[in-house]
């Protein structure tokens, strides 16, 4: 969600003002744009024009698909130029929502962390766990950074590992084990004049090197395209061609899931699924100078809104509604 390109190689006011122009042209996409924007102020030291753009997310007559994760990221924004009361309030109002989202918990986490209250941070952490891990076989990706940062705080106050210690000890991947990368006497050892230490700890720096990059490498979703089935019919009606593509409504959902399925059973990772309409098809046909009765369009369709955010993970997290829009919790819907 935040860009991590260093502000002398970027001119990221410049950037924000693209992305806030950018989200008045895709107003359907305005929550991922603004928020990227809003990143960029916040690399650029402009942290009250960024807390303003979350205002802006916050107050629009539209509903956000995520709002949670923008308090969020407003209360980490907030605390770091003097608002603690209010970032506090804000972070305990996430808390309570109890968000089926990992990223929110992480941030909020994190802003705790950052500041130091550390039983704090774990507690926040651990909550987030249970909210979304409980009972779960195989926690998905993006609840990784859950784990591991709740290891990290575990782990400089002291605390005995415990399960879910072990499964971020199991799900991390880098040469360096996160008992090593997360030892709180790492700090000491920057300051030493031992050449072995100092060996040492560039080797743990070059494993977190190496798990970032290959966190922010990840490529965008997989994305297949869902229609409601309003959006289909008036897509079918004015291109009788696609019908071809979209025999029936339910055998276009059906076709989804069992896509996602085979996809995941080959070892495709990030799946997504984009949502969506015909102006904003129509509008994407346009641009690329082609009928958008002509097939072929389709998944360039799909990977475009992937590219502008608008992918959301596949499989649901647990308890959550289902891809469809049925309404029905996934597990007993489409994920049956």
């Amino acid at each position: 969600m935040r860009p991590d390109t260093p502000a002398e190689n970027v001119d990221h006011n410049a950037e924000a003002a693209r992305l806030e122009r950018t989200a008045d042209r895709y107003p359907e996409d305005a929550e991922a744009l603004l928020l990227q924007a809003a990143a960029h102020l916040e690399l650029a030291g402009d942290r009250p024009a960024a807390s303003s753009l979350y205002d802006r997310l916050l107050s629009s007559s539209q509903s956000l698909e995520n709002p949670h994760l923008v308090r969020a990221l407003k209360a980490a924004n907030l605390w770091e130029y003097g608002h603690e009361a209010e970032a506090r309030a804000i972070i305990e109002g996430v808390r309570v929502a109890a968000p089926r989202d990992p990223a929110p918990w992480v941030i909020v986490a994190e802003a705790l962390e950052s500041h130091d209250e550390l039983e704090q941070a774990q507690e926040t952490f651990t909550d987030g766990a249970r909210v979304l891990l409980t009972d779960v076989a195989e926690p998905p990706y993006s609840t990784h950074p859950l784990l591991f940062g709740r290891h990290r705080v575990r782990r400089m106050l002291g605390l005995a590992h415990d399960d879910w210690d072990v499964l971020a000890d199991t799900l991390h991947t880098s040469p360096v084990s996160l008992d090593e990368l997360h030892d709180p006497k790492r700090v000491w050892s920057l300051g030493s004049e031992n050449p072995a230490e100092l060996e040492a700890e560039i080797s743990r720096l070059r494993a977190e090197l190496g798990t970032f990059r290959e966190a922010l490498s990840r490529p965008f979703p997989v994305a297949v395209l869902h229609w409601p089935a309003s959006e289909l019919a008036e897509l079918v009606d004015a291109y009788p061609s696609l019908s071809s593509e979209y025999p029936s409504h339910e055998e276009h959902l059906a076709t989804i899931e069992a896509s996602l399925r085979e996809l995941s059973a080959s070892g495709t990772p990030n799946l997504g699924i984009v949502t969506g309409t015909v102006p904003s098809y129509e509008a994407f046909a346009a641009s690329e100078l082609m009928s958008p009765a002509e097939a072929t369009l389709l998944p360039q369709y799909a990977t475009t809104l992937a590219a502008r955010g608008r992918a959301v993970e596949w499989p649901p997290q647990r308890g959550t509604a289902c891809w469809c829009g049925s309404g029905r919790v996934y597990g007993e819907c489409h994920g049956e």
